[in-house]
């Protein structure tokens, strides 16, 4: 009891220190910002574009559509992911992130082959990674169940990401930790822990801003996440009738999202996560967009 007394207590102090110094958060990003991206840029995952194109093509109508960048997926072959991030290169539209993900083998699954398995693929993620020339790889750090436990895949997927982060400084590629419907990091502030505790500049905070709508408001979490948001995914959502929707025709309240962003010094890629389509539908996208950066 008294254990968990202290703990509730830690966690009372981290988020009254959060409070605290939510006003000089933005001040200390834009001290960075000559380390930084100097402004936002557009990307969207390959897998939007149109599957009959080459993929020298895919990134060409990416770049005439109005996009700076790509997210891509891991590869088994180096050689090859090589050559893929030098074609997205030529076209003016480097791979900036690649997605793990990690449902198939949650990292915090009570069974060690299971983890091993998450591991193992994370390891090849980020070697795929430094192989395209992209900054970060996007993981699910732990999925809540019936039978796994809240606490247990908090304590679990800290452990194994523990064991990537040697890997992930070797390769210069961040692990970046998202917010998905995985029963896990609820709050920003807790999602502001989770991160902190790592203590290391190779694990941040991939910030989700749709997947956050049904309980939460993006504004909020993107101020007291700060400095921790190195990539961010962009959807909508609408939560009469609980659907995706394109971006500005769900329930975001973007010109707030806009200011949030303006606030914390955000510079880097933002990335569509949405349905693909053709060159009309995806430089409508890409105009989207740039109304979501003006805060329109």
């Amino acid at each position: 009891m008294t254990d968990k007394i202290m703990e509730r207590r830690s966690f009372l102090k981290y988020a009254g220190s959060l409070a605290a110094g939510a006003s000089l958060m933005g001040r200390s990003i834009l001290a960075q910002d000559s380390q930084r991206d100097t402004k936002i840029r557009k990307a969207l995952q390959f897998g939007m574009l149109p599957p009959q194109l080459s993929d020298a093509d895919k990134f060409k109508l990416a770049k005439k559509c109005g996009f700076q960048g790509i997210e891509a997926s891991p590869m088994d072959d180096l050689n090859e992911a090589r050559k893929l991030g030098e074609l997205a290169r030529q076209a003016g539209v480097p791979i900036h992130s690649i997605v793990f993900g990690g449902w198939h083998a949650p990292l915090s699954d009570p069974n060690a082959e299971v983890a091993k398995k998450g591991l193992t693929g994370m390891e090849t993620a980020l070697r795929s990674a430094h192989a395209m020339g992209a900054e970060t790889v996007l993981l699910v750090p732990a999925i809540v169940t019936e039978t796994v436990s809240y606490g247990d895949a908090y304590k679990r997927s800290q452990e194994n990401i523990r064991k990537l982060l040697p890997l992930a400084e070797e390769m210069r590629v961040v692990i970046a930790v998202e917010n998905v419907w995985n029963k896990f990091l609820l709050s920003p502030l807790e999602f502001a822990r989770y991160v902190d505790e790592f203590d290391s500049p190779w694990l941040k905070a991939y910030f989700d801003i749709g997947n956050v709508i049904i309980f939460g408001f993006a504004q909020d979490w993107i101020r007291t996440l700060g400095k921790r948001i190195v990539k961010i995914h962009l959807k909508d959502f609408k939560r009469n009738g609980y659907k995706w929707t394109n971006l500005l025709e769900g329930d975001v309240n973007w010109p707030e999202v806009g200011k949030a962003l303006e606030e914390i010094g955000y510079r880097g890629f933002m990335t569509t996560e949405l349905s693909g389509g053709d060159e009309a539908y995806l430089t409508d996208l890409a105009n989207r967009i740039d109304r979501i950066v003006a805060g329109k």
